[in-house]
């Protein structure tokens, strides 16, 4: 007898992001790999902790369901876009940012200095 379903192995998070079975892989990350070209391997290679089999089933529901997918990709980015939005005009997060900038500054000046210091000696 041949089955003729095949479980889709996605889960939706609370936050509305569709994953791959157990994993922590969006479909979104799957989906951008394969428009990309990459083959089902190739993505597995990227993603070890998803299956093959896993991977097939999501490109297979994706080109079936193309249009719903490429909409909730663009909810995703729009959301993602607007969550980015608000960090960077929180002032404290500017802040935060600036003090890093600097440290990271410092640190690399005080590098350039040591490494001239030890081609003098």
């Amino acid at each position: 007898m041949l089955e003729t379903v095949i479980p889709v192995p996605l889960t939706i998070t609370e936050h509305g992001t569709i994953r791959i079975g157990h994993s922590r892989v969006s479909l979104d990350s799957v989906v951008h790999h394969y428009k990309l070209g990459a083959t089902a391997e190739q993505i597995a290679y990227s993603f070890p902790s998803l299956s093959l089999a896993d991977i097939h089933i999501a490109i297979a529901y994706y080109l079936t369901h193309r249009e719903e997918i490429e909409e909730y990709m663009r909810r995703q980015e729009a959301e993602a876009d607007e969550i980015q939005r608000m960090v960077e005009s929180d002032p404290e997060h500017q802040r935060r940012m600036t003090e890093l900038r600097e440290r990271i500054l410092a640190r690399w000046d005080a590098q350039k200095r040591g490494a001239g210091e030890s081609h003098h000696k």
